[in-house]
């Protein structure tokens, strides 16, 4: 690895008085995989972002290949080899194979498709990269390890030498990942080199060969993967060293807080409940594993009354759940959605709005900060700025645009919404906070006692839906969250945790259970479960 094919020079970034690349130099090998680190918010996506033309850099200059690289044109990086597989695919599912990797690369003024030539090249650069697929395959019909084949196809088809992938292995299956990591392997050997974007700190230093951090915009650290720890990964991550969450076994296992009886849904896609039984216990995580789009929305959505189930019975505390969002706020439910951005907050709204919004409604003679359809501003706002401090959501101020916080900062927020109840001007609440920063001290109160929660409560949730928490997030704001999550089963809470994350799963999960296709397998112990296990349930081999 000694040909540089790819020279990033002094690049420097400013929007606004933020320095978002503060000269950042950096250089890729032939057949070299440099793993590209940082917390939400460090400059990656900006500096890919100028690599690719979209932005274009104040300062700094970049060659690939040897040659200068035109700033600002998405076209020249396209034809200078570099190529970019998103963690979002970008595939139409009504198309084939073949259709969706000619969209684009065709000029328009071209009489007809050379639908013939296309697919032998296609065939050709799918043996070529060990990356079988057929052409004729509807998208819609894939799987999501297949899905991801397609978009890395689109990209060597088109004749890309430099690949930048972007959480690659966030919604795939352990197996899937193990043929991800076997294909790279081929890829680097016939020469490609590849940018890994990732905030699994395991897989990054099983797949690199160099590692590169960046801190607030700069460039920290580069290090040899071999040799290097996750431990001093994650300090040059975040400036300082990280404890991971405290993972203390559920002690105090209460009543049933939900259960849900043979529940079906109406069909949405893959996205369907079928036939679904679970119970979820105060002072106890329930973790769901599963590929997205096999039924966890639809689970999500039912438990926070957006969905009606279609046969079946979903009980909350003994009582038949409404299918009303504001209902099951006032009866403790808390939900953090898996979408932060369209559904967690509104964008346009002021941080200090959203951190209430959730729960404006209550009986108006009770609530600390709501009266007869007013809001009062000042308690708001206090309380607003409580959940920031408590939660550490930084960035901008109160009054600042939800839309500007970084994705870290946004889930804290949620996540300070629903665990905090609200509190008056002068920090009284309906129901005293249990939910802190650090473990509980002591032995902390249940949270939802034996009685029913009055109609209107403001209280701490009982019932903490979670759905993708951490998806996305550096490794601090994981810690962070998981350990919130702790902090609300100890406090008596029943948690349920959607994740695809299987170290989370494992991690965090009292009982476990997973989701393919609708169908959801028995909740078992945590240590009952092998990660192939759970992988092979994901795939649809057991349930």
């Amino acid at each position: 690895m000694t040909t540089t094919v790819l020279q990033l020079r002094k690049i420097t970034k400013r929007f606004g008085k933020l320095v978002a690349n503060d000269s950042i130099s950096l250089t890729l090998a032939r057949g070299e995989v440099l793993a590209l680190l940082g917390e939400n918010g460090a400059g990656k996506s900006t500096l890919m972002s100028i690599l690719f033309g979209h932005y274009v850099a104040d300062e700094g200059s970049i060659e690939v290949f040897g040659q200068p690289l035109p700033p600002g044109q998405p076209r020249a990086a396209l034809a200078a080899g570099i190529g970019m597989v998103h963690q979002h695919f970008t595939l139409a599912d009504n198309l084939t194979v073949l259709d969706n990797v000619l969209l684009g690369s065709e000029p328009l003024w071209q009489p007809f498709s050379r639908r013939s030539v296309a697919r032998a090249k296609l065939l050709a650069v799918s043996r070529q990269f060990g990356l079988p697929v057929s052409p004729d395959a509807k998208v819609g019909s894939l799987s999501v390890g297949e899905r991801q084949r397609v978009e890395i196809l689109k990209a060597l088809y088109r004749g890309a030498r430099i690949l930048i992938l972007d959480e690659p292995t966030a919604v795939l299956t352990p197996q899937e990942s193990e043929a991800l990591f076997d294909t790279l392997a081929q890829m680097v050997t016939q020469g490609l080199s590849i940018i890994f974007i990732s905030h699994k700190l395991g897989e990054v230093l099983r797949v690199s060969h160099r590692v590169a951090v960046l801190r607030q915009g700069k460039l920290v650290a580069e290090a040899p993967a071999q040799g290097t720890t996750q431990g001093q990964l994650a300090q040059w991550m975040v400036g300082h060293a990280i404890e991971a969450a405290e993972r203390r076994p559920a002690k105090n296992v209460g009543d049933p807080i939900c259960t849900l009886t043979n529940v079906s849904t109406a069909p949405a896609g893959r996205d369907r409940l079928n036939d679904v039984s679970l119970t979820l216990r105060a002072g106890e995580i329930v973790a769901i594993a599963g590929v997205s789009g096999n039924g966890q929305v639809a689970l999500a959505d039912v438990l926070c009354g957006v969905r009606n189930a279609t046969t079946g019975q979903v009980t909350l505390r003994g009582a038949a759940l409404q299918a009303r969002p504001a209902w099951l706020v006032s009866q403790g439910v808390a939900r953090i959605p898996e979408d932060r951005h369209a559904v967690g907050v509104v964008g346009d709204l002021p941080v200090w709005e959203n951190a209430v919004s959730e729960r404006l409604r209550g009986p108006w003679f009770a609530h600390p900060w709501f009266r007869a359809f007013w809001v009062k501003r000042r308690a708001a706002r206090q309380h607003a700025q409580r959940v920031a401090e408590t939660f550490d959501v930084r960035g901008g101020g109160a009054d600042s645009p939800a839309r500007s916080l970084s994705g870290g900062n946004m889930q804290k927020l949620i996540l300070g919404r629903a665990l905090m109840p609200p509190q008056d001007a002068a920090g009284n609440s309906a129901q005293a906070p249990r939910i802190a920063a650090g473990p509980p001290q002591g032995d902390a109160a249940p949270l939802g006692g034996s009685e029913p929660r009055a109609a209107g409560s403001v209280g701490a949730p009982m019932l903490i839906v979670a759905h993708q928490p951490t998806w996305g997030l550096d490794i601090g704001a994981v810690m962070f969250v998981q350990q919130q999550l702790i902090n609300a089963r100890d406090a008596g809470a029943a948690v349920l945790l959607i994740s695809d994350d299987l170290d989370e799963v494992l991690a965090l999960g009292d009982r476990v259970a997973v989701m393919h296709d609708g169908h959801l397998s028995e909740a078992r112990p945590a240590e009952d479960w092998t990660r192939e296990a759970i992988g092979l349930a994901m795939a649809g081999a057991a349930h």
